[in-house]
C-alpha cells in the first residue's frame, strides 16, 4: 500500500457531469441539437415562478384578522326546548351547538310564544323583539 493509492471510504460530494466542454470537430459537445437546453446560459425556471408572475400585484396589508364564525341558533328552535333559562350549556346539552363553538348568536327565524330567559348569549335585534314580546328576558 502506498499513499497515492489510498482512496476515501465515502465520497463526500458526487461530481457533476460537465456538459459542453469541447467535442470532436466542432459538434454539439453532448448537448444535442437546437433548443433551449443546447444554448449557453439557458435557464429553465420552475413552474411556480411563472404562476407567481401572472398573479396581479397586491398592495397593502394582506394579513387581515379572520373573524371567528358564530354558531347560529334560531328562535324557533329555542321554543322547542323545555328549559326556561337558556345559556351555553343548555344549548350544548340540547345538541343545538357543538362544544367547540367559540361564539353563539340567536337569530329571529321562527316563532316563540312562551317566555324564556337568555343568559350570556347575544341575540339579533329582531330576535330580541320576539323574545321580549313573548314575555322573555335577555341578560
Amino acid at each position: 500500500m502506498q499513499l497515492h493509492t489510498l482512496k476515501p471510504k465515502h465520497i463526500r460530494f458526487a461530481k457533476n457531469t460537465r456538459v459542453g466542454r469541447g467535442g470532436k470537430r466542432g459538434t454539439t459537445s453532448g448537448r444535442g441539437t437546437k433548443g433551449q437546453r443546447s444554448r449557453t446560459g439557458h435557464r429553465i425556471r420552475p413552474a411556480i415562478r411563472e404562476l407567481i408572475q401572472r398573479l396581479p400585484k397586491l398592495r397593502g396589508y394582506q394579513n387581515k384578522p379572520h373573524q371567528l364564525a358564530s354558531a347560529v341558533v334560531s328562535v324557533g328552535r329555542l321554543a322547542k326546548l323545555s328549559a326556561t333559562t337558556i345559556n351555553r350549556t343548555t344549548l350544548i346539552d340540547a345538541g343545538l351547538i357543538r362544544t367547540t363553538a367559540l361564539r353563539v348568536k340567536i337569530v329571529s327565524d321562527g316563532e316563540i310564544k312562551r317566555a324564556i330567559q337568555l343568559q350570556g348569549i347575544p341575540a339579533s335585534e329582531a330576535a330580541k323583539k320576539k323574545i321580549e314580546a313573548a314575555g322573555g328576558k335577555i341578560s
